[in-house]
């Protein structure tokens, strides 16, 4: 759905098309939508104007949404008898001692907004850089190939 400057485009592409310089068709092209699509936005703006072409999703609280009772339980239960456990122990715990339903991921984030739970640190990484070194060559393995394309300088490797 169109959200900020594309209200303003579709509204003028509505009026070229009452205007007669657009057909449906190459409306919906220009904004990169189908004849049909195109078609939704212009009845809707002709029954509520540019209020019509707004999201009405933006706004609104999911359905799916965590209720924030349950999550302050799960927290109490962290503090007051799970105190020092890993979030991946405490997760099956959750899961099957209290009949909790939510995911890992989800109750990990929790736990580290709350300031239970320490983030892990991050590793190094697997390839440490290395300096070149000095001499062309050097770091050829020792195959014994007698082709050219080994050959450093005048001397083979």
């Amino acid at each position: 759905m169109a959200t900020g400057p594309e209200n303003a485009e579709i509204s003028r592409r509505i009026a070229r098309l009452e205007g007669g310089d657009l057909s449906m068709m190459e409306a919906g092209e220009l904004l990169g939508m189908s004849e049909r699509q195109f078609r939704r936005y212009r009845d809707r703006y002709e029954e509520a104007g540019e209020a019509g072409l707004l999201d009405r999703r933006l706004g609104k609280i999911s359905t799916r949404r965590v209720p924030a009772e349950a999550i302050e339980e799960m927290l109490e239960l962290y503090r007051h008898r799970y105190l020092g456990w890993n979030v991946k122990r405490f997760h099956e715990h959750l899961l099957r001692d209290h009949h909790f339903s939510w995911g890992y991921t989800f109750i990990k984030t929790q736990l580290h907004a709350a300031g239970l739970a320490e983030r892990a640190k991050r590793r190094g990484a697997h390839r440490r850089k290395r300096e070149r070194k000095p001499c062309e060559g050097m770091m050829l393995h020792h195959d014994g190939s007698r082709h050219d394309g080994w050959r450093v300088s005048r001397c083979w490797i």
